[in-house]
């Protein structure tokens, strides 16, 4: 080589060199923005995660204190999937069993959304959207919440995000290596949550704009025959439980939902009116203007993808509950995927529209939430007020029946007392059984039933009644307007036993505000 040419290589090796260090500079920096984030999520979502348990999260406990393959078996009388109550259980045998243990295991699911919110929105919609969405999944106020709280919600958020960007990234870009990821998280998804099955039809639907645009539409419609089908065979294992459970079990404590729920369900997703308005605003004006610019465009049918998904996916979960109802805001974690991933390329599209938006929601979401977190149940306070008081052979009697899990959780375990709920002897109090409950209810008239627990009494043993605070809540549907009337029945024929008399009620409330959860009333057998 002459002296010349050596001279002009070596500024550019000198430049290759300097290329390659920018490169692996600017990888660190992402993760550390990306860190950032998950340190300012993590500080939100543990200001009150050692929250006193309330109903839902004494039966999650309660399910998973039961042998690991004992579980599935267990769901039969609960109607739900068995994925996070194994993963609980695995949890539990690690880390305990207590309020922040098992809290821990959301807030582990919730801080994993902004990285896999990040690399989703960076697949679909490029580095702008990615940010939008890892900042909005740091701080959304829904993910927030059940993140302290022990129940499946944040698994079913982060299993619907990787859901979402998977159909995306194998139908919409054709990229077949990841059909597998998408088919695993699709069952994965129903595995945690049944409406999860849902935003898998929504995939579906979301297939005939993709086919409709494919150039090749016989190897589209292969990979998708390929992609359900591995779903299909890893879901069928479930499904003879899951034909027990929509025979016998249902969702007899839920209302048939109106249009207005579905807008109840979007605002309690999005942290409220205000910041939803400015959310649908936001991303709704930079949505349209990528979908008008080029339907071809692969970010626009991306958009147009998960859009088909989601609005399927609530429709379909809207109808099937007018039939059998099974509706809750809570379970609208099945749409946070799409809705964060939709949200971030709208809002990444909407210019100062967009970023004003983004100002907007960080005002409004960066809340911890922390006094409704520490507000839902008394149960623990009334455990405290009462279990000194309780003796081996005592029976505690659950009056609203799915509160005796976290009683049992509360109250002393080790000391021999017994169960009962408003229907008779409960034989294991760390699950409720779901099974033809609402029909059993009826059949348990409070005379009798009262009559046949109270004889089981020897003098001197105590009667725990644990009745539910009606006023804090609605009681309209079909199972807890029953609840309410056989609390006011049991209470009358309790305090009117003459075998009986009532030693302690706890907690009083007499001239205090209601608290949300129960309240006991201890009777001694003369």
């Amino acid at each position: 080589m002459s002296a010349a040419g050596a001279t002009v290589s070596r500024p550019r090796a000198r430049l290759a060199r300097l290329g390659t260090a920018r490169l692996a500079v600017s990888v660190p920096k992402s993760m550390l923005a990306l860190a950032f984030l998950v340190g300012i999520s993590l500080a939100l979502r543990t200001q009150a995660i050692h929250a006193r348990f309330w109903i839902d999260e004494g039966l999650s406990v309660g399910i998973s204190s039961h042998p690991l393959l004992d579980i599935p078996g267990v769901l039969r009388q609960d109607g739900s999937p068995p994925l996070y109550y194994l993963i609980l259980k695995l949890w539990m045998s690690v880390f305990g069993s207590g309020e922040g243990d098992t809290h821990a295991l959301s807030v582990a699911f919730a801080l994993l959304m902004v990285p896999v919110a990040w690399l989703g929105a960076r697949a679909l919609f490029g580095d702008r959207a990615a940010w939008i969405a890892a900042g909005l999944a740091a701080i959304n106020p829904f993910l927030t919440y059940y993140a302290e709280e022990t129940r499946m919600y944040t698994l079913v958020a982060l299993l619907s995000t990787v859901v979402t960007a998977t159909f995306v990234v194998t139908f919409v870009q054709g990229q077949r290596r990841w059909l597998p990821a998408f088919s695993v998280a699709l069952a994965l998804l129903a595995y945690a949550h049944n409406w999860g099955l849902f935003l898998g039809m929504g995939t579906v639907a979301a297939l005939v704009p993709v086919w409709q645009a494919s150039a090749d539409r016989r190897a589209l419609l292969r990979d998708g025959a390929l992609a359900y089908g591995l779903t299909g065979l890893l879901y069928l294992p479930w499904i003879p439980i899951l034909l027990s459970q929509a025979a016998h079990t249902g969702a007899p404590w839920a209302e048939r939902p109106t249009g207005q729920d579905i807008l109840n369900g979007l605002t309690t997703a999005l942290g409220g009116p205000a910041p939803a308005m400015a959310f649908a605003l936001g991303a709704g004006f930079g949505l349209s203007t990528l979908l008008a610019g080029s339907r071809r465009s692969p970010r626009a049918r991306a958009a147009l993808a998960v859009a088909v998904m989601a609005v399927t996916a609530l429709a379909l979960a809207w109808l099937a509950s007018q039939a059998s109802p099974a509706w809750s805001n809570r379970y609208f974690s099945v749409f946070m995927g799409p809705l964060l991933l939709l949200g971030a390329a709208g809002l990444a599209r909407g210019g100062r529209l967009g970023l004003v938006v983004v100002a907007i929601l960080v005002a409004f979401w960066f809340n911890p939430r922390t006094g409704l977190l520490d507000s839902k149940s008394n149960a623990h306070t009334t455990a405290v007020l009462v279990r000194d008081r309780l003796e081996r052979g005592d029976l505690v009697v659950a009056i609203h029946p799915e509160q005796a899990p976290v009683l049992h959780y509360y109250l002393p375990q080790d000391i021999g007392l017994r169960w009962a709920d408003a229907m008779g002897p409960v034989k294991d109090p760390k699950i409720f059984d779901w099974r033809d409950a609402l029909d059993r209810f009826k059949a348990a008239k409070p005379t009798p039933t009262e009559d046949a627990l109270v004889r089981t009494l020897r003098p001197g043993q105590k009667l725990l009644a644990v009745f539910p605070i009606i006023r804090t809540a609605r009681w309209g549907a079909p199972w807890t307007s029953e609840v309410r009337t056989r609390s006011a029945q049991w209470q009358r024929v309790l305090d009117r036993d003459k075998r009986l008399s009532r030693t302690l009620v706890a907690p009083v409330l007499e001239g205090k505000p209601l608290p949300k959860g129960v309240r006991a009333v201890l009777y001694e057998r003369r």
